[in-house]
């Protein structure tokens, strides 16, 4: 990891508009009882044991209730006999209760699993699951909304069974209607190699033996398969021009239109290392443009260690951003888009630099309180559950960071103002977000080191209205993966993965404020099109259908 020595920006005085959110912890209630497993829980002997893993929030069964996908790890010493973990699987029953379907829907593997991303990869209306691993990677067909099949291997996606791949993401990126997979891996993994803490010079923490990396451990690479169409994918990495990027530890990817021309692009989080942009070129090839265009380093020019990244519009202007999360001792960085392509990092300035004291990982734009502006959810953790030991300054279990949009350009730190269950200590990782009771307002999906899994439900207490928009493709891929919305003013991206190595809701949520309906919605859909929709009545979910030109109530 990067360590920086930022310091934490100068607190302003607090707008003093009252923050209606409070963030309910219901995971336990609602039946989500899974409990997390990456190697010891008192310190870790490999990286392999310190990234966690990423979570997910999809319909699987298209009943109109967001499911609740959970990638889990595995110990290095084995489990005594005892049954090795695996991955979960919870149905929503739509009650705020979930039910686990894990053996049920043929998903329960077991291994070293790191990111999850969904996408409807064979267009039969019903959303797959891809899932990276230490090892081969699964990619589970579902078979009509009940089970699962894997066919990760039958497909050409499986990968080499010695890589360690961390981010995934589904995207249309030659905009033939199907859905193609960009893979990346963090390091070049070998148990038998891989140096013991303390071995080398960064296999210290503030002078304190800990795991080795991923400074000084070989770079991992990035895949990107292009699907045929017939249910298999072929390697084209070094034709589109991925493999001429070296040297870099890949984690998060997003996958969206971020110069606007309407064909997707490639963001990659690194950690240790500049991150990527790869540019679509619309001729299946891409070009790394990170550092002309602002997000390989922070705003001084350094490197930093990325971990999550999301893309939203958060001032309103039309134009995607970029938020991305780094470890401790550095500023998150806000990219704010200035078209075609180019970035300024505003962190600063915006006040998301009061808090460089926390390994920050998961992260969304998310209107919590519904008012048309997003605001900017973080969850933390500390890598090393020996920090305490080493510094007493140092804490592995750190509290969520919420970030409200102010509205002019900036946000103010309001976490102590989401009730006492945002601020529990944990050591958090992936994070997805979604409306899983379907309430109008979004909830927060969290995984924790060696503890259970966190629902924060959003008690939302406001007049403020919002809408939701499901889109289906025709021409463009079925679950309209790369679409770009614009509605009220605000302008939202149908993504694949996000935040930390997590699958948020395809279904896109916009807070509307005092206004009860909307009067025009315009889709840049993945296949080039640009489509307008006639206005909507707030308090609802919309079907948009590619071409039909109407939109229908779900």
């Amino acid at each position: 990891m990067v360590v920086g020595k930022s310091p934490a920006a100068p607190r302003v005085a607090l707008s003093g508009k009252p923050f209606p959110v409070r963030l309910t912890e219901v995971a336990a209630a609602s039946g989500l009882n899974a409990r997390f497993t990456y190697g010891k829980e008192s310190e870790k002997k490999y990286v392999i044991e310190a990234n966690g893993s990423g979570v997910a929030l999809v319909d699987y069964d298209n009943d109109g209730l967001l499911d609740v996908y959970l990638v889990n790890g595995s110990r290095l010493e084995g489990f005594g006999g005892a049954p090795a973990p695996t991955n979960w699987l919870y149905r929503n029953l739509g009650n705020g209760r979930f039910a686990d379907v894990t053996a049920k829907a043929g998903v329960a593997h077991s291994g070293w699993g790191n990111g999850v991303c969904a996408g409807d990869f064979d267009n039969d209306g019903f959303t797959d699951l891809y899932v990276t691993y230490w090892g081969p990677n699964v990619l589970y067909r579902n078979k009509g909304g009940a089970t699962f099949e894997e066919v990760a291997v039958g497909a050409g996606v499986a990968g080499p069974r010695d890589e360690w791949s961390t981010g995934c993401t589904f995207l249309d990126y030659d905009r033939d209607g199907r859905l193609d997979l960009l893979v990346t891996s963090y390091v070049d993994f070998r148990l038998k190699t891989a140096p013991l803490p303390g071995q080398f010079p960064f296999c210290l923490w503030k002078g304190a033996p800990v795991y080795c990396g991923p400074r000084g451990l070989p770079y991992g690479t990035t895949t990107l398969y292009h699907n045929r169409g017939d249910g298999t994918f072929e390697d084209v990495s070094e034709k589109a021009g991925i493999r001429e990027v070296k040297n870099y530890y890949g984690f998060t990817t997003v996958a969206a239109d971020l110069n606007g021309d309407g064909w997707t692009d490639i963001y990659i989080a690194c950690d240790s290392t500049p991150s990527i942009f790869f540019r679509n070129n619309h001729n299946g090839t891409f070009t790394d443009i990170a550092t002309e265009a602002g997000v390989a380093y922070n705003e001084h020019g350094a490197e930093e260690a990325g971990m999550g990244a999301s893309v939203a519009d958060y001032d309103n202007d039309g134009v995607l951003d970029i938020v991305k999360t780094n470890f401790v001792g550095d500023y998150p960085n806000l990219y704010r888009g200035l078209g075609k392509g180019v970035f300024e990092d505003n962190a600063y300035k915006a006040g998301l630099a009061v808090n460089p004291h926390y390994v920050l990982w998961g992260t969304g734009f998310a209107d919590l309180d519904n008012d048309g502006w997003k605001d900017v959810v973080q969850v933390s953790g500390h890598v090393y559950p020996e920090v305490e030991r080493i510094d007493r300054n140092d804490r592995y279990k750190g509290p969520r960071v919420i970030y409200r949009n102010l509205g002019n350009g900036k946000f103010e730190d309001v976490s102590s103002s989401a009730g006492p269950d945002a601020q529990r200590p944990l050591s958090s990782r992936g994070a997805a977000f979604g409306d899983f009771d379907n309430d109008g307002d979004i909830d927060v999906l969290i995984m924790n080191m060696h503890e259970p899994v966190s629902l924060l439900r959003n008690d939302l207490k406001s007049s403020n209205h919002w809408l939701q928009l499901k889109l289906q493709g025709t021409k463009s891929n079925r679950g309209a993966i790369g679409a770009v919305v614009t509605v009220a003013g605000q302008t939202a991206a149908v993504l694949s993965q996000s935040s930390f190595l997590s699958q948020s809701d395809f279904r896109l949520h916009f807070g509307l404020g005092a206004a009860d309906r909307v009067e025009k919605i315009t889709v840049r859909w993945p296949s080039g099109a640009v489509e307008d929709f006639p206005g909507a009545q707030a308090g609802a979910t919309w079907l948009l259908v590619e071409g039909s030109g109407k939109v229908e109530r779900k």
